[in-house]
């Protein structure tokens, strides 16, 4: 990660997980930076992975809650 580019923003963690995250630092040899980005470039993928998702199952029917009970409870699952 280069100065030049990155942008600084202040985040607070809860003591617990602050501890946690300078503990995988020093473990792994990275920055808590480091290990912030990779968090949250993950959560990120994966909001991009459920929304294509979301996408590819579009034209499928819907099932309300009820209506899946119902289907259970006659198949015999419930």
């Amino acid at each position: 990660m280069s100065d030049a580019t990155s942008k600084r923003a202040t985040v607070y963690f809860e003591p617990e997980l602050h501890k946690a995250i300078r503990l995988k630092a020093a473990h792994t040899h990275q920055s808590i930076s480091e290990i912030v980005n990779d968090a949250v470039r993950l959560a990120l993928r994966e909001d991009q992975e459920d929304l294509d998702a979301f996408e590819t199952r579009v034209a499928e029917p819907v099932m309300t809650y009820e209506a899946l009970l119902k289907d259970l409870k006659a198949h015999g699952k419930l």
